[in-house]
């Protein structure tokens, strides 16, 4: 009942962004309730009066993450234009929607924070609903694309495909070689054609 007012909404809101960007800046040790009232300009008590534990202010902010980065995903699904597209293609378009790293440019802390939430799941039961509608619309996001690029789609089957970047991604985050979009694309071109083949009834370029 505490954020039920305008006013209230509103700091609640910018406490939960702020816990939001720390999340993603420098993970979970990053959130804390002096962190998080400095980068939203608002009073320390105010983190304990809108919220009943640092746990439940850190969920509030996985649960922002991941409805910020569901409609990033929807928006460039939609802006996906509809056309037959070989597997080199195909599996460009899937590496921007599901890893999203400029192939020039270092790991980022937001790529590097959006697997340690995956990681923090298996410690914390009530963050792990929020990942698995994350991981659902990924598998959405990637589907659509793919149908748009005149494949057939399994759900199953690019699930699996969903789940095997991510691994690649992770071993790329930890790794000395390649970087994670390089080893995500590797991945895909070796089994986009067995996994969503193309659909000969699609439209032709």
């Amino acid at each position: 009942m505490t954020a039920v007012t305008p006013k209230g909404e509103r700091r609640r809101y910018a406490l939960v962004s702020a816990a939001a960007e720390l999340l993603r800046e420098g993970g979970f040790d990053a959130v804390r309730h002096r962190a998080v009232a400095q980068r939203a300009g608002l009073p320390l008590a105010s983190t304990t009066y809108y919220f009943s534990s640092l746990d439940d202010l850190v969920e509030s902010a996985v649960e922002y993450i991941g409805a910020v980065e569901a409609a990033q995903l929807r928006a460039r699904v939609d802006d996906l234009p509809r056309r037959r597209r070989g597997a080199e293609a195909t599996a460009e378009v899937l590496v921007d929607l599901l890893v999203g790293e400029p192939a020039d440019e270092p790991i980022s802390e937001h790529l590097i924070s959006r697997y340690e939430r995956y990681i923090a799941c298996a410690r914390q039961p009530a963050l792990r609903g929020i990942q698995r509608r994350l991981l659902q619309q990924r598998v959405d996001a990637v589907v659509e694309a793919v149908s748009r690029s005149g494949r057939f789609v399994r759900v199953d089957m690019l699930t699996a495909m969903v789940c095997a970047v991510d691994g690649a991604v992770v071993s790329a985050l930890v790794g000395d070689g390649d970087g994670p979009r390089e080893i995500a694309r590797a991945t895909l071109v070796d089994v986009i054609d067995m996994l969503a083949p193309i659909d000969e009834r699609s439209l032709r370029v």
